[in-house]
């Protein structure tokens, strides 16, 4: 198997092409500009010398023309494009063309290159907005609340229609948030942890948060790659949605984070309305009982297991990464 995984540097990219490797694929990856990234996370985890690397713009619809057409993929996973929701805010167009253009380009480009080749699209739990009480399952109506959702919501759609107008194998997951020791610092639980890790090595720093009573889901990076390669197993192409199920406030994500060096979060953290987003999520919670059932797949860690995982890391004494 050829697999070709787009946005080959970013935490999913890296354990996803772990995961390949692992069970026998060849893999090539993409970034923008390979001569100008130092893909950090392969190297974390011993494999950059066997993923084979390309230089792709996603926006640009003869960059992944020339590529897939190259690599002649059996699967492309999809996982390139803006990844922040704040800077969304700043930055809506590029939002819009980094997740929604670039899905289109990848679609087109398989429609008219090779119709067999089976196609996995990053979709996020940003576009349902906030759940509130209930837990969003595959048929949750979305409404996203910022333009990183809104681009997604965008992408997801996309592969929904080239799935019924083209009969191509092509499907989304929905993934809650998940994390791992590859997350960069822009990520509020990766700049949370090596916070608390830094104070606890003697930093007088002040932690500066923004709203702490949002909740989210989260769960461990490596089991949502798994979930990923599970969808493209299958006989027929559905989307599923990937959480754990359960949800904890980022108040005590910070509690725990704090806790597992013995400190309180109250003698080292300050809110800033200024870091609070234009319109934030209150609560995101999914229900992954059709990925328990249909894929067979279940999350490994929960919520306390990733702060833990996380916390080594940061602390200079990593588990397997």
């Amino acid at each position: 198997m050829r697999a070709l995984i787009c946005g080959v540097g970013g935490q999913d990219g890296a354990y996803l092409s772990r995961l390949l490797l692992e069970k026998g694929y060849e893999v090539f990856g993409t970034s923008r500009d390979v001569v100008g990234s130092y893909f950090q996370n392969l190297d974390v985890l011993k494999i950059k010398s066997r993923v084979q690397l390309l230089s792709m713009d996603v926006t640009d619809f003869r960059s992944v023309l020339y590529v897939v057409d190259r690599v002649r993929p059996s699967q492309i996973f999809n996982l390139a494009g803006q990844t922040s929701v704040g800077l969304s805010f700043d930055q809506p167009v590029e939002a819009m063309e980094s997740i929604g253009v670039a899905t289109l380009n990848l679609l087109e480009v398989i429609r008219f290159v090779d119709p067999l080749i089976r196609f996995y699209n990053a979709s996020s739990s940003d576009c349902f907005g906030d759940t509130g009480a209930n837990a969003a399952t595959e048929e949750t109506q979305f409404r996203p609340r910022s333009p990183y959702g809104v681009a997604k919501a965008t992408a997801h759609f996309l592969v929904q229609n080239y799935r019924e107008a083209y009969n191509l194998y092509v499907c989304s997951g929905i993934l809650f948030n998940h994390e791992s020791p590859l997350r960069p610092q822009r990520f509020v639980t990766q700049k949370i942890i090596t916070a608390a890790a830094r104070i606890h090595r003697g930093s007088k720093e002040r932690l500066q948060l923004g709203n702490l009573s949002i909740a989210r889901d989260w769960g461990w990076a490596p089991d949502y790659v798994q979930a990923m390669w599970l969808m493209l197993q299958q006989e027929v192409p559905r989307d599923f949605l990937i959480a754990t199920g359960k949800t904890i406030s980022l108040e005590q994500f910070v509690s725990r984070a704090f806790g597992f060096f013995q400190m309180d979060w109250k003698d080292h953290v300050d809110v800033d309305e200024a870091l609070f987003r234009p319109s934030d999520i209150a609560m995101s919670r999914g229900d992954p009982l059709k990925a328990l059932t249909v894929l067979g797949w279940a999350p490994t860690r929960g919520v306390d297991g990733v702060i833990e995982a996380m916390c080594d890391a940061a602390s200079g004494d990593p588990a397997d990464p």
